[in-house]
């Protein structure tokens, strides 16, 4: 794969992509990697389809940092993030995605078909809830309220790509704190409770039929 170039010396790398290079996005999504850009209060925002080669460094060196660490569970050795994003590959139901604010990649998201997860036995699932994870990969853009703005203008990008879904819903750990605010100010509310295998969560609920006129 292409190396990701550098906007200049000493810059943050930007990535470009070309369409004819990006990985097939799973039908069962509407195809991820087609949505398109949006704009947001912090610039113009895009999810770009995970190649594992080409973006395995940068993820592994996010999934060690301890503030993620601690609730994603896939620091050590690179091989552990490798087989993690292989698996979302292989599953069809869940696509791993670079966000790319300004042309700089710097948080990490998996878009998946909540009803189709292992999440589903645990709430009243309904077809095609769609499910985000999210991490702010650059530390300096952490506690900068980029959370909520760029789950907001997600969120909005699923329901507007995904007609057949009726809701957007996550499960972040409740210990997490600044994430459940983050789904907060993003226009999600919080529904339930629930005792997952490796954590308990905050079931949050972003409806369509609620949705804010932005």
């Amino acid at each position: 794969m292409p190396p990701i170039p550098t906007s200049a010396a000493g810059a943050a790398p930007v990535l470009t992509l070309g369409r004819d290079e990006a990985p097939p996005s799973g039908q069962l999504l509407d195809r991820v990697g087609d949505w398109g850009s949006t704009a947001t209060p912090v610039g113009v925002f895009r999810l770009v389809p995970v190649h594992v080669e080409r973006d395995l460094p940068r993820i592994g060196r996010w999934m060690n940092e301890p503030a993620v660490a601690a609730f994603w569970e896939l620091a050590g050795p690179r091989a552990l993030t490798e087989r993690h994003l292989r698996q979302l590959a292989d599953d069809g139901h869940s696509h791993p995605c670079l966000g790319v604010l300004e042309g700089t990649p710097m948080s990490y998201w998996e878009i998946y078909r909540a009803d189709l997860d292992p999440l589903a036995r645990h709430y009243p699932a309904r077809a095609h809830d769609t499910g985000i994870h999210l991490l702010i990969g650059d530390a300096a853009a952490r506690g900068r309220g980029l959370g909520g703005l760029l789950l907001r203008a997600v969120t909005d990008l699923v329901l507007d790509r995904r007609p057949a879904c009726s809701r957007v819903v996550a499960e972040p750990d409740l210990r997490n704190t600044p994430s459940v605010a983050a789904f907060l100010s993003a226009g999600f509310r919080f529904s339930a409770e629930l005792d997952l295998p490796a954590k308990r969560a905050g079931l949050m609920i972003r409806d369509r039929n609620l949705r804010e006129v932005m």
